[in-house]
């Protein structure tokens, strides 16, 4: 049942549905690894702009503290700008996994097309995990969502022209392929991972030939997943059950366009950009970033970002590597400094830096 890609796509078969769930009193099998699997592992990172060299660094420091077998290649000259040329398009793709701090930036009146680098890499799948963690002040508790949204067409062709003056002209392209790829992607996830639901999400009442295509590949795939609850849901509906029930989502899977909008609804449903952690998945390439590609320009520098959502991307990222447990080891310490709550970050009602925020989820790395 399960593509080829998509067996070799492992990471998200560890995303249960208690993120920090205990294994305390279960039998514990050793991992019969393949020879070489200590070995170091080599990921490109690519700081960025904004908060991304800080959140990107407390990344390392925790790794450094860790012992992760885990080697770091810094590309922090690079630039959207300069993907086409060759020496650059070899560097991003001399690794297959890839930690990425922030790339979007606002340049005059227009974004950076950050998209570039997922269509480059063919990055097809987005994958955003949102989770309430304890001690964090929000409306709802217990929250547990994944949401998918596919990453390389929608609104995000940038086709777009002027018909005439003051007349412009958008196309949103919806394709076959992609529909069912996204879609195979959604369901072999719950799958894997144990989940019991899918939410398609839509504006088929409005957009019915595109997202009408959208649907249909959906629920062709949903026809072979019986044990899998489905159900397609309008954006519009979508985005107020999210902050009015949120625990009657599980899987979303979605196109480009809706895909920014939840995910960003279930980021401040979590706590804020700091909580939620992210990766975009291709046949080839992983990128792991923090969920909502928020950049932080305006708390850039001054060392009060929260760096959870990253530090939980990259613990994806080691499962994703095949090193359980050292993901399972800075997974604890960070849910002990949450459990703790001696020490926050100013998003979520603290007043302690960045910096002291890392040495705390050090400190108990150490402990434990």
């Amino acid at each position: 049942m399960l593509s080829k890609a998509i067996s070799k796509r492992f990471f998200y078969s560890s995303l249960p549905r208690a993120h920090f769930s205990s294994t305390e009193g279960l039998i514990s099998t050793p991992i019969a690894q393949r020879p070489g699997v200590g070995k170091d592992r080599t990921v490109t990172v690519i700081p960025g702009i904004g908060i991304g060299p800080e959140v990107t660094g407390a990344v390392e420091r925790i790794f450094q503290a860790a012992v992760c077998p885990i080697k770091f290649e810094k590309l922090t000259q690079f630039s959207l700008d300069a993907i086409d040329k060759p020496e650059v398009n070899a560097a991003l793709k001399k690794n297959e996994t890839i930690l990425l701090g922030s790339l979007s930036k606002k340049a005059g009146d227009k974004y950076k097309d950050t998209t570039r680098i997922y269509k480059e890499l063919n990055l097809f799948a987005n994958l955003t995990y949102a989770k309430t963690l304890p001690n964090v002040n929000t409306r709802h508790q217990n929250v547990d969502i994944c949401v998918l949204r596919e990453n390389t067409e929608g609104e995000y062709s940038g086709v777009e022209h002027e018909v005439y003056p003051g007349v412009v002209e958008s196309l949103k392209i919806i394709t076959k392929a992609a529909s069912d790829r996204i879609a195979n992607y959604a369901f072999e996830f719950a799958y894997v991972s144990g989940r019991k639901k899918v939410t398609a999400v839509h504006k088929a009442n409005i957009m019915k030939i595109c997202d009408g295509l959208f649907l249909e590949s959906c629920r062709e795939v949903a026809q072979k997943y019986p044990f899998i609850e489905y159900e397609e849901m309008i954006i519009d509906n979508t985005c107020m059950q999210l902050v009015k029930n949120p625990w009657r989502f599980d899987v979303m899977v979605m196109p480009n366009l809706y895909g920014t909008i939840v995910s960003n609804t279930v980021a401040g449903v979590c706590g804020g950009p700091g909580m939620t952690c992210g990766a975009n998945i291709g046949d080839k390439y992983t990128i792991f970033e923090q969920g909502t590609r928020h950049s932080g320009i305006d708390i850039a520098g001054k060392n009060i970002a929260n760096p959870t959502a990253l530090i939980l991307s990259s613990i994806m990222m080691l499962k994703h590597l095949g090193l359980p447990k050292f993901a399972t080891n800075i997974e604890r310490a960070l849910d002990k400094t949450y459990r703790d709550g001696k020490v926050r970050t100013p998003d979520i009602g603290g007043n302690n830096t960045l910096d002291q925020f890392v040495d705390e989820v050090i400190n108990n790395l150490q402990k434990s």
